[in-house]
């Protein structure tokens, strides 16, 4: 099968990430939706930047683990239009259980965490990524590879998909008509996803389409103003601090908590905010807190 060269789409649009950071940093402080927090901003791009350089690193071994496992595919799915739209929406159906596991168990939340460790929705909060997560989270696009999709086929629907996420982290965008709101992801599902109201926890998942949140129960609509953040917030701008103080803390609780190994090991496993001693709080309690809340309000 002949394998046509495709460029690498997230180097490409490094200037347009840069050009359009600017304009909306320009429209926000112009229109006075708040104040646009620059030193925010700059980490975020430098984290972006980061993860950019490890990125490097990290495609050859993922594409490496694609080859190899791709020698056991159980069919050979050609470059051809319909297997690209079969992807699309095969890709975006793993991306949506890669991201909810993201924020259900810690060993993926110690990485995904970083994207949410900003208390400001702009732009720049989308290049906030992780500078360790490509080393693992690759494991649940390997199914597809298992399929017969080709793994640069894959590569290249993942960076489709990291490139629509873009333009959804903005305040600027209100709710699009009522059909695309139904389909795909917008600035305000995603709004709803970076937000701590207890309402909003560990909703929208999506990648480029919302039905998946809608099918499997995680959906939520904006209704109030969404607050951004963590539950506890990291409170600094040190990149380096941000993109491993969580697998420090998750370390920390495997090797110092005083109960057994088992119950230990659960700490990779269990949702943030899980302790063994049923002290911790998760964000599943928040929310039905505020259900109750509702309940009681009505």
């Amino acid at each position: 099968m002949e394998i046509p060269e495709i460029p690498n789409l997230i180097h490409y649009a490094i200037p347009v990430f840069v050009i359009t950071v600017i304009i909306e940093a320009i429209l926000t402080v112009k229109i006075k939706l708040e104040d646009y927090e620059f030193k925010d901003a700059i980490t975020s791009i430098t984290m972006g930047l980061g993860n950019v350089a490890i990125g490097l690193f990290t495609k050859l071994l993922i594409l490496a683990a694609f080859y190899w496992l791709y020698q056991f595919r159980l069919f050979t799915i050609p470059f051809t239009w319909w297997a690209w739209l079969i992807l699309l929406f095969a890709e975006d159906f793993v991306y949506y259980w890669n991201h909810r596991i993201a924020h259900e168990s810690r060993l993926f939340w110690a990485s995904h965490v970083v994207h949410h460790s900003s208390q400001k929705y702009n732009l720049s909060t989308a290049l906030r990524q992780t500078w360790t997560g490509s080393f693992y989270t690759f494991i649940f696009w390997l199914p597809l590879i298992i399929i017969g999709f080709h793994p640069v086929m894959v590569l290249v629907q993942m960076s489709i998909s990291l490139l629509y996420q873009y333009w959804i982290h903005t305040e600027l965008i209100d709710k699009l008509p009522k059909w695309f709101e139904a389909v795909f992801n917008t600035p305000s599902h995603h709004r709803v996803h970076h937000a701590t109201n207890p309402q909003y926890l560990d909703r929208n998942h999506a990648g480029i389409f919302i039905i998946w949140d809608k099918l499997f129960g995680t959906f939520e609509p904006e209704v109030e103003k969404p607050v951004y953040g963590l539950v506890k917030n990291i409170e600094t701008y040190n990149p380096v601090k941000i993109a491993f103080i969580e697998w420090y803390n998750m370390l920390k609780d495997v090797f110092k908590s005083k109960t057994s190994l088992s119950k230990r090991m659960q700490y990779f496993l269990k949702p943030p905010g899980w302790r063994h001693d049923g002290s911790g709080i998760l964000s599943t309690d928040l929310r039905k807190e505020w259900e109750e809340n509702k309940k009681r309000e009505q």
